[in-house]
Formats: structure tokens, sequence, C-alpha cells
């Protein structure tokens, strides 16, 4: 998203020339060439996504980088104004950023970025998953905040989606990011800008200029289609009405109430890809347990234990395009609670994908 109008230089044609935010790179998965086009599609499309009904904790490491109370509210309510869309995914700040998976920084001079999704936990603990480097506490700051949240919850940018139909004007684009205030190299700018996504990696076949996820754009730098050649995007400031659907398809509202999953039980997943199941696990006895799925699909499995009203990360597996099954063997004990939660990739093959406790 933009920075503040206030520290964006005029360009040539006397067009407004905004800075933007920096995607780290993301995580490319390791597949197999032979897997078939639908289930290749399903794994990249859900893989930074996290499993629905995860706590997230987020620490703002504001100690070392000074940021004003200001800003750290403001980061807070724009967790909440996605919270409040009705999503079944909860946030919690954290004081330890041993605790978090979301670490994020103020730092100036280094944009504002972040890990998309599920790549931040491949990043150490004594490290930033995000960083803001301007205010944000305009209007464009506020965007922002809410646009690199939109990246930790699993989305991409939205200017990118090979649906879009932008044909740019390369060196234009090219010229204008190598300028202050983003001085980009030419490789930032066509990652972050003129790369389109692949198909595989968007749902649906829209286009929402209006997204958070959405950058602006002055007039000149499209060519096509006419209207934003000329008029240029406007600044997203909020969070759209699309984006509020679709965030709602990965994470809905969570149900109360969960089913049992019992040792020795096996219970069909009649999932599409993308849904998710969800099972509370409550043993009788302390032992070791074995948990996997059944039949020829790619999961992702999360074991969550209850620890003072509270889901925590227990241990989790993803077997996304292996022919094998995820399977946990983990030691559970007599009176605990745990919940576990299954993600469908695909269901490739011809018999119906199953959970099992044993």
């Amino acid at each position: 998203m933009a920075l503040a109008h206030n520290e964006a230089p005029t360009s040539q044609e006397g067009t407004t020339a905004p800075a933007y935010c920096a995607q780290p790179p993301v995580t490319e998965p390791i597949l197999r060439p032979d897997l078939s086009p639908d289930r290749l599609s399903a794994i990249i499309l859900s893989r930074t996504k996290w499993v629905n009904g995860t706590v997230l904790r987020y620490c703002l490491l504001n100690e070392s980088d000074g940021a004003s109370a200001e800003q750290l509210d403001e980061v807070r309510k724009a967790f909440q104004d996605w919270k409040d869309i009705g999503i079944g995914l909860e946030f919690r700040e954290v004081d330890r950023p041993s605790e978090s998976e979301i670490r994020i920084g103020f730092r100036q001079g280094d944009g504002s970025w972040s890990y998309v999704g599920r790549d931040a936990l491949g990043i150490s603990t004594r490290e930033r998953t995000m960083n803001f480097g301007w205010d944000l506490t305009s209007p464009h700051g506020k965007a922002t905040a809410r646009h690199e949240i939109g990246h930790a919850l699993g989305f991409a940018h939205e200017h990118q989606n090979p649906f879009a139909g932008i044909e740019w004007d390369d060196e234009k684009v090219y010229v204008t990011l190598a300028s202050p205030p983003n001085n980009w190299p030419r490789e930032q700018t066509f990652h972050n800008i003129l790369r389109k996504l692949s198909i595989s990696e968007v749902e649906g076949s829209d286009w929402d200029p209006e997204s958070i996820m959405e950058y602006p754009f002055p007039p000149g730098l499209i060519l096509r289609p006419e209207k934003y050649h000329r008029e240029g995007i406007p600044d997203p400031l909020l969070i759209s009405e699309n984006d509020r659907t679709y965030i709602k398809r990965w994470y809905p509202p969570m149900e109360d109430k969960l089913a049992e999953l019992h040792p020795f039980q096996s219970v069909e997943l009649d999932l599409a890809a993308g849904e998710q199941s969800d099972f509370a696990i409550v043993p009788s006895e302390t032992r070791m347990y074995e948990i996997g799925t059944l039949g020829d699909s790619d999961v992702v499995i999360v074991l969550f234990e209850e620890v003072d009203g509270e889901l925590r990360y227990f241990t989790g597996e993803d077997d996304s395009g292996e022919d094998t099954n995820a399977r946990l063997k983990v030691r559970l004990f007599d009176g605990r609670r745990y919940v576990l939660r299954t993600r469908l990739y695909s269901a490739w093959g011809p018999g119906q994908a199953a959970l099992m406790l044993w």
C-alpha cells in the first residue's frame, strides 16, 4: 500500500509516485513434476493458508524500533478489523517473540512488508516476519497495516492477479520504481509489480481493484485497460466487500461444539478442496497415540492442546504432493483436551479420504 503522500515525490509527468510495500520472496513448494494440474493447483492455492481456528500470536517489537503508542494501537486495530469480519482465526498479542508466529518491527527505512501466511513459520523467532517503515496513523498508513496483515493471513497482491488483464508500460514502471521513495532494483519491481501470479495461485476469475491487497497506481503506468491508463488506480483504503467474502471462504466462523474422535474410529472426510474438518480428542488414558489420514488425499493436519482455555499448537504434518498419508505419533495425556484440524488440499484417488485415531 501507499505511503503518506507527503513523502511521495512528483514524477516527470506531474503525477504522484507512491511508495509501495515490498513483499519478501515467497517460498515455492518442491512438488513432483508428475502431479496432475488439478492436484498441483489445489496444493499451491492452499499451502500458505493457516488451518481455520488457529490462534495467531503476534509480537510488537517496539523496544528496539521505537514505535509510538499510536503506531502500536493502529496495528492492533488492523488485526481487529480483520477479526470483525467474522472469521474463524483468533489473534493474540504476546510479549515474547519466541511465543509468536508473527513478529512485527517498525524499522524506518526498511519499507513495509510481510511474509505470506504459513511461510512465516520458516523464519527464526529472532527475526521479523512483518515490518512497518512509515507512519501508520494517516489514511494510507492505516491501509498499509490492513494490507500487510492480509499478507500474513495468506493473501497475495491483487494487481498480480492474472485475471486482472493489466498490460503495463514495463519500462516506465521500472523507471518510476527505481526513483525515490522506492529506489527498487529491476528484480524487486518485477517481483512486486510486474510478475503475474500463476492461475493455480488464485481462486475464481475476477479482479478486485478495490481490494486492500491492491496497490494504487498513478495514471500512465498501465497501458490497458484504458480506464486505468487515464485514471490510474486510486488508493484502496478499506477492506473491500470482495476481500470480506474471500477471507470468510477460507476462514469461516468456527462451530462451538466439536465431534469427538475416539480410538480406532474412522471418520470420512467429506470435504471439497480447501475445506476443513475439526475434532476434539479427550484421551481416557495416557499413552502414545497415532493420528492419521486414510485414502488418496493431500492434507495438512494440525493438533492443538487446550491450555488455560486457549488452544496451543502441539504438532502438525503436511503430506501434500506425496503419495503417503499424514501421520502424527504423539503422547497424549488423560484428562487433557486436544483439537485436531484437518484441511484438505485435494482428494486425488478413487477412495474417500478418512481420518483415524489409534
